[in-house]
């Protein structure tokens, strides 16, 4: 089984403080609301080495020991939920997530938690281009959808062996890079990211592209360059694990919220749409008449047109004399 830091030749003191983590099927699913117990158990609050940090870390550690910094566990709490929140609220308004982690603790948490809230994802080497020079992506990935295709229907092996093994050897490497983009029509709402320094080309790419940044940043990351910060463990499986899957979990809420948003858009155009031929169009006095049905004929009292109301008064006054 991999070990709660799996970065122990760059930090190689956390792997002395970290005790092994079980293999990643026992690892816990990340409940609604995380709590302060699940981010120690997970071990979030462990930085890198002292020597190392980033300055502009500094207002989220807590202390140092043993040479490493200890990030500030209450604030990560916090801006957990609420950069959970507001990525709850851009799905339901119609956005999508790209989750972003090419390391390798962080390559199955991703894929597996952006498949499970149905999101974008890129576990493999960041390609660039992929947000600043969409079309050609699309391209590629237009091109192994259609191989996939062919293969599907039989018609890669219906190749001379050489070419047949050919398009197989493309169609892989495609899949490898392509596979969790194969539905991506349009640049994402919003970008994941797992280790900010080791997909610096990614979060270039997305502030060009003026695309809101969520990321889980550590002590040797600078913050100001993502929107929304989550100090914390980026190294150990177990803290990618906790946060990937409270991200994600805000993904799926958003999109129940999205579908009720729907739902109630749609019961509101139902009721002001109004089909004008449920409506009669009266032209004369006689369409009036047309409308009323016997038993109201019979419990109305009707007027000749020549009736001269004064006259009724007047009969009424001799009546009473």
């Amino acid at each position: 089984p991999d070990t709660s830091l799996e970065s122990a030749e760059e930090t190689p003191t956390q792997t002395l403080t970290l005790p092994p983590a079980s293999p990643e099927e026992d690892l816990p699913v990340a409940p609604e609301r995380v709590t302060m117990k699940s981010l120690l158990e997970a071990g979030v609050h462990f930085g890198h080495q002292t020597r190392r940090w980033q300055p502009r870390m500094k207002t989220y550690i807590f202390t140092q020991r043993n040479g490493i910094h200890i990030i500030d566990l209450q604030q990560t709490l916090v801006l957990l939920e609420r950069t959970a929140q507001i990525m709850t609220d851009l799905v339901a308004h119609g956005g999508d997530v790209l989750f972003v982690g090419a390391k390798k603790q962080a390559q199955e948490t991703i894929e597996s938690e952006a498949i499970r809230c149905d999101s974008l994802y890129v576990n493999q080497r960041w390609l660039g281009g992929t947000l600043t020079n969409f079309p050609t992506i699309k391209s590629r990935i237009d091109h192994m959808r259609e191989l996939e295709g062919r293969q599907e229907r039989g018609e890669l092996r219906r190749l001379s062996k050489r070419e047949g093994l050919k398009r197989e050897i493309e169609l892989a490497r495609l899949q490898k890079y392509f596979r969790g983009l194969r539905d991506m029509k349009k640049p994402p709402s919003a970008l994941f990211v797992i280790d900010i320094e080791k997909e610096r080309i990614a979060v270039e790419e997305g502030r060009k592209a003026r695309i809101p940044i969520f990321a889980l940043v550590d002590s040797n990351c600078d913050p100001d360059l993502v929107d929304y910060v989550i100090p914390g463990n980026d190294d150990a499986i177990r803290s990618i694990r906790l946060v990937t899957a409270r991200m994600a979990n805000a993904v799926i809420e958003g999109m129940h919220q999205r579908e009720s948003i729907q739902l109630e858009e749609a019961a509101v155009e139902s009721t002001q749409t109004i089909d004008s031929s449920e409506f009669t169009a009266f032209t004369t006095a006689e369409d009036y008449e047309d409308l009323a049905t016997e038993e109201d004929l019979e419990d109305h009292v009707f007027l000749p047109d020549d009736y001269d109301q004064g006259q009724d008064e007047d009969e009424d006054e001799d009546d009473s004399n």
